[in-house]
């Protein structure tokens, strides 16, 4: 539905440390992890720590925070957008600037 600006999907059930290994060599460059709250996103950070990446960030709140900070969100067309997954109505409590978008 939306990401930050020049993200790259690495998925969370589908996250395969091994392709970031062979695309992203450099162990010491900056890395940030986000998801919707930043839960996930912790166990992707933590796999990538453990591989021996040094520079790795999970980005507190997700996108969540983000929007709620009025900063810029992406749709697949890379053109700015309000909308925010969200999942469902329990988890949609979290974001206050946007528009919720559910499964």
């Amino acid at each position: 539905v939306s990401h930050l600006k020049d993200a790259i999907h690495v998925g969370y059930e589908q996250f395969n440390l091994e392709k970031i290994l062979n695309s992203y060599p450099d162990k010491d460059q900056e890395i940030v992890v986000y998801c919707t709250l930043g839960v996930r996103s912790e166990d992707v950070a933590e796999s990538l720590k453990s591989a021996g990446y040094t520079k790795v960030y999970n980005l507190y709140g997700g996108i969540v925070e983000w929007k709620n900070n009025d900063l810029k969100v992406y749709n697949k067309r890379n053109k700015e957008t309000e909308k925010v997954h969200v999942f469902d109505a329990y988890w949609s409590q979290w974001l206050k600037k946007g528009v919720k978008v559910y499964d």
